[in-house]
């Protein structure tokens, strides 16, 4: 849509397109009275399917409803060439031919009165009100209840002469809670405080964007909502998660049972339900596939998942043969594993690569990337077909970033099982502050010579760049350990989380401490 607006609202108004759409909203959209809730819980239902739900939409044009999940509502569209329809929920218009929903002055203005009507009239009597409150509450996933603000002109005066923000102050305590272990359940209590503290997805659960299509009380992304408004409720005693570990029994069996599980398990188990539990939650409404590797516009998807490409190189003919995977996690070998660990950082006389602090003989998470990243010679045990020479021949494998996410998360791989030994790796890997993944992206791939990096310096290159916002620890041994996580609060602002006990941290805590999960979230998409 261009930035004049929509050229396709000037069609619709002709004659008395006004008045028209003053009905559909008194009756279908925002009904005030009684009677007119009760005709359009009657006759606002899908023409095609027959169905309440589904995002409803009205044609503006005609008495037509239809789906918009199930475009229902745009095969109408495209078989009357009717371009415009309302939302029965929100009351936004969305035009077929630019995609996308519209913004009209004139539309908005009607929208406006007609929706101030509406509460003025089920404010009478009080308790229609008070009904109408109770089922807002009990009834999840129906939307928002409340107009926007709007300022008075008292209001608009004092913010004339109060102009600056409120800052966040630093004893501030809002989002800060505890978790009540319910058994063996520290792996769940941190991975859900990072979870909790992570910018963007906080943003999405605050603003009330779920909307529940589940028939049962089974969603984890409701349960999700409500332990964000739980969290920053201003409550300071410790939450009792009892429904969250009910719904992870229910919904990820393996991880059942009041015995110890592992974070990083625990992380992509609680990913993957969220993400099957919230695809209708899409951040993009005009129907155009997601920017990810997953193509999907959910929001789990939106902020963790990355692409992973991997490019194969015949050592004959040195044809290319590329693939590109999605990835929620990056998980990363460890000195000290049976894997043999190469190459250490050159900044093992004290310098400083990456904002990392380079001690003799110390390893750094960018040394775990340089690693994970160096092309890895096959051998002739693994050959594989070229399409090139048409016949099985020794190659090369490099993983680059294609695609970063919004949020990197890192797991190291301290945990070692296999047929000969169990046991955890404990090697100190420093990790730092801010981090920029510009080295480690298939676009960097030919500054790579020999597996050895070679710096470059592109300083206008934010997209890249992350912050530290949790930690993720582990104690103990193998078979008895124990889970805790730092998590910042806002700005240089830390706090250790010991399942109900929270206290506040330095950044030299966080940054001496073992490290097991390190979540990033790019810098430029921060809300500090």
């Amino acid at each position: 849509m261009s930035p004049a607006g929509c050229s396709h609202v000037n069609g619709y108004k002709v004659d008395n397109w006004k008045q028209n759409l003053r009905v559909i909203y008194q009756c279908f959209v925002w009904s005030g009275t009684a009677e007119t809730r009760r005709r359009k819980a009657k006759s606002c239902i899908c023409h095609m399917c027959g169905a309440h739900l589904n995002r409803l939409h009205s044609c503006l044009y005609c008495v037509f409803f239809g789906c918009f999940t199930k475009k229902h509502i745009h095969e109408h569209a495209k078989n009357k060439r009717h371009n415009l329809a309302i939302d029965l929920l929100y009351g936004g218009i969305y035009c077929f031919v630019c995609q996308d929903y519209i913004y009209d002055k004139d539309m908005e203005q009607i929208a406006k009165e007609e929706q101030r009507k509406a509460w003025k009239l089920q404010a009478k009597p009080p308790d229609t009100l008070l009904l109408s409150h109770l089922c807002f509450f009990v009834c999840p996933g129906i939307g928002e209840k409340y107009t926007t603000w709007e300022p008075t002109k008292r209001e608009l005066e004092l913010l004339r002469h109060n102009p600056k923000r409120r800052k966040i102050t630093t004893n501030c305590t809002i989002g800060l809670r505890g978790l009540i272990n319910l058994g063996n359940t520290c792996f769940m209590n941190c991975i859900v405080q990072a979870l909790t503290h992570t910018p963007l997805l906080r943003d999405f659960f605050l603003s009330d964007r779920h909307k529940c299509e589940m028939q049962s009380n089974s969603c984890l992304v409701c349960e999700m909502s409500q332990l964000f408004q739980e969290f920053y409720s201003g409550h300071r005693s410790p939450h009792i998660p009892f429904r969250l570990l009910h719904l992870v029994w229910t919904h990820a069996r393996h991880l059942a049972g009041y015995e110890q599980q592992d974070a990083h398990e625990f992380l992509i188990a609680a990913l993957d339900v969220l993400h099957r539990h919230c695809k209708g939650d899409t951040i993009n409404d005009n129907g155009k596939k997601a920017n990810n590797p997953n193509h999907c516009n959910c929001i789990i998807d939106q902020i963790f998942t990355g692409g992973l490409q991997s490019d194969v190189t015949c050592q004959v003919c040195h044809g290319v043969s590329t693939t590109i995977d999605p990835f929620w996690d990056i998980s990363l070998d460890l000195p000290g594993s049976s894997t043999p660990f190469w190459p250490l950082s050159p900044g093992g006389d004290g310098s400083t690569v990456n904002g990392e602090s380079h001690l003799s003989g110390s390893t750094t998470l960018t040394d775990c990337l340089r690693r994970f990243t160096r092309p890895e010679h096959l051998g002739s045990s693994a050959k594989i077909k070229c399409g090139g020479c048409h016949s099985y021949q020794e190659s090369t494998k490099q993983l680059t970033m294609k695609k970063l996410p919004i949020v990197a998360c890192f797991h190291l791989k301290r945990f070692e099982h296999s047929a000969k030994l169990r046991r955890k790796i404990t090697t100190y890997v420093s990790f730092p502050l801010e981090l920029d993944m510009t080295p480690f992206m298939a676009s960097s791939k030919e500054s790579r010579m020999n597996g050895q990096y070679q710096q470059t310096v592109d300083v206008l290159n934010n997209d890249n760049k992350y912050s530290l916002f949790a930690v993720v620890n582990h104690q103990g041994t193998l078979e008895s350990g124990h889970y805790t996580s730092f998590i910042r609060q806002h700005k240089d602002q830390w706090f250790k989380c010991d399942d109900a006990i929270i206290t506040k941290a330095s950044i030299k805590d966080v940054l001496d401490s073992e490290g097991y999960l390190l979540f990033y979230h790019k810098q430029f998409l921060e809300y500090e």
